[in-house]
């Protein structure tokens, strides 16, 4: 099903953000602060949450803890926000009991991103994604992030999986502009930004929209590039991407993973966030400059990523 401009439909909402996963100052899953964070950022333009994402630190999550959060967000936020569980392991049958679970506990869709560490091969990939959909009743959201888990979910095998009924949508963090539009070009797949530098550019070519680390800070940020863009006021939606880059490359190209900047400064606004669990560690002030301070023969700063 597509719109009239033949842009997919978005089956997750259009503006989603990758919220962080509120922990108390002992370090313990912080479910009040979640449901009020959740609730902040439905109501300033967020339509949709990705829970237990890179930024909602779900590596260092317990099963149980990824299922209450699920549940507590579903609490506070209702039906005016979809909900996407990540659920992505380096092991399929966890993988597995993981969307069960989080179907269980009410979730909308599913994030599952490509396995990592053990880097298997396309064919075991397009597997290990076929298994997962199939275990639930949920759409899945694909996550291609081939720079966190050393695998890249390439255009053929997406195509491929785009057959899968319950395979829906991807979000993107593979900078593989002509990929992307491979893949758009041959299926009806729903693709999200996932790093915000690019959402406007892949907005431009069909993207559905996008899953935003610097919407826990500026939730309706985003949401105003792509209304823009929608109004037809193409000038007024590259102006407010251009504004953007200042804090999409402090947040999330300055040498700390986003989910460490997010935490620094929604506790700097008064908002539900606490520490980071190790190895993560919060945010302090920049480190000396290397090689007695303009020295840059380390290289240029890498790509701003999903954080």
């Amino acid at each position: 099903m597509t719109t009239d401009d033949d842009r997919p439909a978005a089956p997750f909402g259009r503006t989603l953000c990758a919220m962080v996963t509120p922990f108390t100052e002992s370090g313990a899953l912080d479910l009040d602060g979640a449901r009020r964070l959740a609730e902040h950022l439905v109501s300033r333009g967020c339509d949709g949450l990705v829970l237990s994402g890179t930024t909602g630190e779900s590596p260092t999550t317990t099963d149980a803890e990824k299922a209450a959060l699920v549940t507590a967000v579903r609490e506070a936020v209702g039906d005016r926000a979809a909900l996407v569980a990540g659920v992505g392991t380096a092991d399929t049958r966890h993988t597995v009991e993981l969307a069960v679970a989080a179907e269980q506990a009410g979730a909308d869709g599913l994030l599952v991103v490509a396995p990592y560490y053990s880097r298997p091969p396309q064919d075991a990939l397009e597997a290990h994604f076929r298994e997962v959909a199939d275990a639930s009743g949920l759409p899945v959201m694909l996550y291609d992030i081939p720079g966190r888990t050393g695998t890249r979910i390439e255009p053929d095998t997406v195509v491929r999986l785009a057959a899968h009924p319950r395979i829906v949508a991807v979000k993107d963090c593979s900078y593989d502009l002509l990929g992307t539009q491979k893949v758009l070009s041959r299926t009806g797949l729903a693709y999200y930004a996932g790093c915000d530098e690019q959402v406007l550019a892949l907005y431009a070519v069909g993207a559905a929209g996008c899953v935003s680390t610097v919407a826990n800070v500026v939730p309706g940020l985003f949401r105003s590039v792509l209304d823009a863009f929608d109004a037809g006021d193409t000038g007024r939606a590259a102006l407010l991407q251009r504004r953007a880059i200042g804090l999409v490359e402090s947040m999330m190209a300055a040498g700390l993973p986003g989910t460490v900047t997010a935490k620094a400064l929604l506790g700097a606004l008064g908002l539900p966030a606490g520490r980071v669990r190790a190895p993560l560690r919060a945010a302090g002030p920049p480190p000396p400059p290397r090689g007695g301070g303009g020295d840059r023969a380390q290289g240029p700063p890498p790509p701003a990523s999903a954080g």
